[in-house]
């Protein structure tokens, strides 16, 4: 596996759409914004797309993993690699909003998050399509934090 930088706009559409439903919300934070992807065999396998928020701070807007690899530790190391490039850059704080149930919460729970706030109606608000896991509509996002250390 390679680790490195690249230019959001490098990264398929597809795979982003993994994490994020909304190709018109990934094309609101695709711009100005740092880019840390995997590779495997020359393939873009995995992306993980932060916004600095402020001047220590910086939030992951998204990080998805093609279908076929996961599972298998792709994702973790990918955020492990992302977090730190960010305490390279002296960002002291990363912050993501992510659905109040599911395994995504677990999986930034084992990394080290915790969560800071609910946003009442977030997919709702922001969605203009359901977004449904394990049957369940998802409606509120939970503001998760963890502190570089």
């Amino acid at each position: 596996m390679d680790y490195k930088e690249v230019c959001a706009g490098e990264v398929p559409l597809p795979l982003l759409l993994e994490a994020d439903p909304s190709e018109r919300s990934i094309a609101s934070y695709r711009k100005n914004a740092w880019c840390f992807a995997v590779h495997s065999a020359g393939e873009t396998i995995g992306a993980c797309i932060v916004k600095p928020i402020g001047v220590k701070t910086a939030e992951i807007v998204n990080i998805a993993v093609c279908p076929p690899f996961q599972k298998q530790g792709i994702g973790s190391g990918l955020l492990s690699y992302t977090l730190g490039e960010l305490k390279a850059r002296n960002m002291q704080r990363v912050e993501l909003n992510t659905g109040a149930f599911g395994y995504q919460l677990t999986y930034y729970q084992r990394h080290g998050f915790r969560v800071d706030r609910v946003l009442k109606n977030h997919f709702l608000e922001n969605y203009s399509e359901p977004i449904i896991e394990n049957g369940l509509q998802h409606l509120d996002a939970l503001r998760l934090y963890r502190v570089l250390d």
